[in-house]
């Protein structure tokens, strides 16, 4: 299941998914891998912070859920809070626990996203924000470690790719959505 998942994740993401992150497979060992994904907006951190734990919902891949468009995406920015999914009929879903915030400049999640979680894999996810002169960078950064009996030298490069597609959604969120 596993190998199949990550040749359709390939060809999806080489063929539909065209993200401006930087992406990067910084690591990878026969424990885990680290990658990481970056992009630089104009938007103040303020406001990419405030996009990022309030309006998750409104620029997370609705096709990267476990309901699509029926699941709504929430993050309680505070230790101990849920980056969660509900859905209707009682459907619920804890995607990272949150463990450690520094608004405008950390938010430190911990968990497996996605297939990760029902492989269980467990990783570090660091959304970092950085401003020089009129510029915000923001890098997206997940260590993972766990067990893969097919190695991870093929599923890196897809959670690089598919991380790339939410750190663009979040990017394209803040450069488009009107300040409230």
């Amino acid at each position: 299941m596993c190998e199949t998942w990550i040749k359709t994740c390939l060809v999806i993401g080489c063929l539909f998914f065209h993200s401006a992150a930087n992406t990067e497979v910084m690591y990878i060992s026969e424990q885990g891998f680290v990658v990481k994904n970056e992009v630089e907006t104009h938007a103040d951190p303020h406001l990419v912070w405030q996009a990022l734990v309030n309006d998750v919902d409104r620029w997370w891949p609705k096709d990267h859920s476990w309901w699509g468009k029926e699941g709504t995406f929430s993050i309680e920015p505070n230790a101990g809070g849920c980056f969660c999914e509900s859905a209707p009929n009682n459907r619920s879903a804890e995607h990272m626990r949150i463990t450690f915030v520094e608004p405008n400049k950390l938010l430190r999640m911990t968990g497996g996203l996605g297939p990760l979680q029902s492989m269980g894999m467990y990783g570090a996810l660091d959304w970092t924000f950085s401003r020089e002169d009129d510029k915000t960078t923001i890098t997206l950064t997940y260590t993972v470690q766990g067990f893969n009996a097919e190695g991870f030298e093929k599923l890196a490069p897809v959670v690089a790719k598919v991380q790339g597609q939410q750190l663009q959604g979040l990017k394209t969120f803040v450069e488009n959505t009107p300040p409230m």
